[in-house]
């Protein structure tokens, strides 16, 4: 079904406020739910609303926390999450690397005990709405295994790289795994199969199965080893720039909470010149021939333009049965 996003948004809105946030807090949290549904990314809004909940009332979420700032130096800073809500969090920590960036060309903020953020390009929208290069990651809890391992012991750790661009900035949003676990979640509920493989059955065989996939806990990274090179990196680097959580630290405490996340701004040049570079590889790009006939070739972050203009046109996509869920709240 579909319901408007302004109906959406109020829903969230209210939920939060009745469980004591804020009005300030709890609408900046029901904002970035809503737009990440809003935009398509339903396994990090609507249908990841009620875990958040379940958080705040376990403890695990200290809604009422603010991040402490802990080292200076220069473009870099280094904040502690205090277990605030993860969006709040990286909401502040892109900001504060954006001011950086416009003070010295650069910055970088790095947090740590922080909790997850959900829709991990949110925040390199943000960056690229304030007219900067935007690069952030976090690590996660063990949900990968190591390329040629049976266990997981990477993260999925999300990476964004979002470029500003007039005509519909270009923003990369990725999971290292081939699909995240939300989007095998959402496979696996709506029983279908996935287009490509996305891991490993019980018996070692390549799956489009996501409940297979999920059961054996064998989710493929992108790239094979390469992307299992670039999981263990990013959590090295999301762990030594905020002196925070590793991905082993946050899975022996079995629930995703304390993790490490780094944002990174760079002001480019906005002049005639950056934009006519940034359409001739994104025009280039285009006149590639489609695989499939009326097929179409697209940058990172145009699909998400797509969905965006259809769901304030048509509503929102959601779940009828978590929707009523968060209605009964």
């Amino acid at each position: 079904m579909t319901i408007p996003f302004e109906q959406l948004l109020a829903e969230f809105n209210r939920v939060l406020l009745s469980l004591g946030f804020t009005g300030d807090k709890a609408g900046t949290i029901a904002t970035i739910f809503a737009k990440n549904s809003r935009d398509g990314v339903y396994t990090h809004g609507l249908n990841r609303f009620p875990v958040f909940v379940d958080y705040v009332k376990q403890g695990l979420v200290q809604k009422d926390a603010e991040p402490e700032l802990l080292n200076s130096f220069g473009s870099l800073e280094q904040w502690e999450g205090k277990l605030a809500p993860g969006i709040l969090n990286a909401r502040f920590c892109m900001g504060r690397a954006i001011e950086l960036a416009k003070a010295n060309g650069i910055g970088c903020v790095a947090i740590k005990n922080t909790n997850h953020w959900m829709r991990a390009g949110a925040y390199g929208w943000q960056a690229a709405e304030a007219g900067m290069i935007g690069i952030c990651f976090t690590n996660t809890i063990a949900n990968l295994p190591p390329w040629g391992g049976l266990d997981p012991r990477l993260g999925n750790n999300p990476l964004v790289i979002a470029v500003p661009r007039d005509g519909g900035h270009v923003v990369l949003d990725m999971a290292i795994s081939q699909y995240s676990v939300g989007k095998l979640n959402l496979y696996k509920t709506q029983k279908k199969e996935l287009p490509l493989p996305g891991g490993y059955d019980a018996e070692g065989n390549l799956s489009t199965n996501a409940a297979d996939i999920l059961q054996s806990e064998r989710l493929l990274p992108v790239g094979f080893w390469k992307g299992s090179g670039l999981s263990l990196v990013l959590d090295l680097l999301a762990t030594v720039l905020s002196q925070g959580n590793s991905t082993v630290k946050i899975t022996q405490s079995e629930k995703e909470s304390g993790v490490s996340q780094v944002f990174i701004c760079i002001k480019p040049d906005n002049n005639a010149h950056t934009a006519q570079l940034i359409e001739e590889i994104i025009s280039y790009t285009k006149t590639s021939s489609p695989v499939e006939e009326g097929g179409t070739i697209s940058y990172p972050g145009e699909n998400t333009l797509r969905t965006r203009e259809k769901s304030l046109k048509e509503g929102v996509w959601v779940d009828e049965k978590i929707w009523k869920q968060v209605l009964g709240m």
